[in-house]
């Protein structure tokens, strides 16, 4: 099975995070492929280091010489989270619809709020994880409000 990254994020050194469609996140260190890959040594440099991205869901990409599957940080990484990450899938098809009810393309929601349209098309697949105030704005220029709702269990309180 293949496991799909859906956010990047860089730590101290050259340790980063990857957050997975499962909700899995993982910590992983690019020092520990040094010894076998002398040319990631490259990525001690931070400018570089910082300068990566993913790519589509399958890996992280540096440079054309540089470069590491999704798939290996899945395997060999720590993992920090097991959650599944339900309210970015929630946020996604609240998104999705309301653009959809307004009955405007994500063009045209990008020009209102000023989220670029790949951003928006993000956040309504459920790769992106927006914050409140993205949310936000996007609810105000569909004419609408934000809610959040905090659900309790029924023994709670």
């Amino acid at each position: 099975m293949f496991h799909k990254a859906i956010d990047l994020r860089f730590l101290e050194g050259t340790a980063l995070t990857v957050t997975f469609e499962d909700g899995t996140v993982k910590r992983y260190d690019m020092k520990t492929l040094f010894p076998k890959y002398p040319q990631l040594r490259a990525l001690e440099d931070r400018t570089l280091f910082l300068s990566g991205k993913l790519m589509g869901a399958y890996g992280i990409f540096w440079n054309e010489d540089l470069d590491l599957e999704a798939e290996t940080v899945y395997e060999d990484g720590e993992t920090i989270q097991t959650e599944p990450v339900r309210i970015q899938k929630t946020s996604s098809r609240a998104v999705a619809a309301a653009r959809a009810a307004a009955g405007i393309s994500q063009k045209q929601l990008a020009t209102l709020t000023g989220i670029d349209q790949s951003d928006l098309s993000k956040i309504e697949r459920g790769v992106a994880n927006p914050s409140v105030s993205t949310l936000e704005r996007i609810a105000t220029a569909l004419g609408g409000k934000l809610s959040i709702t905090i659900e309790l269990p029924a023994d709670a309180g």
